[in-house]
């Protein structure tokens, strides 16, 4: 198995995200890690990336692998940023763990032609039956106890669509996964990740 292939099979939603990405595109990851998009961006798509990461083990890990990072705290804006300075801005698998949702979602598109997030469905089966069995889910979507866990602002794929709706911002592209491969039929109860191509109006 390739480096890539190991990639894809940990981050399926890396795959959708490449696939929206043009060569040489200049990309903004936020909440980006230890940089392995980013780093995988640019080998597969040549693309002009910057990651935003907070965890000083993190930006140490992106500096390492020659990923352009900025220390910083997204949820204070992106104020370094003029507006259109990038043809993507990515928050993969980090929506449910800020707090200022709304303000990020906007700034994403101010700074970014286009946005791409991804994160996991709260409204997948095996949720619903945790909860209603009386427990909180944990699963390998959401697999922290509630009581240890980052997440703040869990959602369904029709919460992020009607915030969508809300902001103004139109849904380009959907890509709705469960164990790394498409969901096409009833995907807000069936799929557990769910990966948006949006831009503004």
């Amino acid at each position: 198995m390739t480096g890539a292939e190991r990639i894809m099979n940990a981050r399926p939603d890396f795959a959708a995200i490449a696939r929206w990405i043009g060569s040489g595109k200049r990309v903004l990851d936020l909440g980006c890690g230890d940089g392995t998009l980013l780093d995988f961006l640019r080998r597969a798509r040549a693309v002009h990336g910057y990651g935003i990461e907070i965890d000083d083990q993190k930006v140490t890990e992106c500096v390492r692998s020659g990923v352009n990072v900025m220390q910083m705290n997204l949820e204070s804006g992106l104020s370094a940023f003029r507006d259109g300075s990038f043809d993507y801005v990515i928050l993969s698998q980090t929506l449910q763990a800020v707090r200022h949702t709304e303000d990020i979602m906007r700034e994403m598109l101010r700074v970014g032609r286009e946005a791409i997030v991804s994160f996991p469905n709260f409204g997948h089966w095996s949720a619903r039956l945790q909860v209603a069995r009386g427990r909180m889910p944990v699963s390998a979507a959401l697999p922290y106890q509630w009581f240890d866990t980052p997440n703040v602002h869990l959602c369904t794929i029709h919460d992020f669509e009607a915030l969508c709706e809300k902001l103004s911002i139109r849904v380009l592209e959907r890509v709705v996964l469960h164990g790394g491969r498409p969901v096409s039929v009833m995907p807000n109860l069936f799929g557990s990740l769910a990966v948006y191509r949006c831009t503004s109006g």
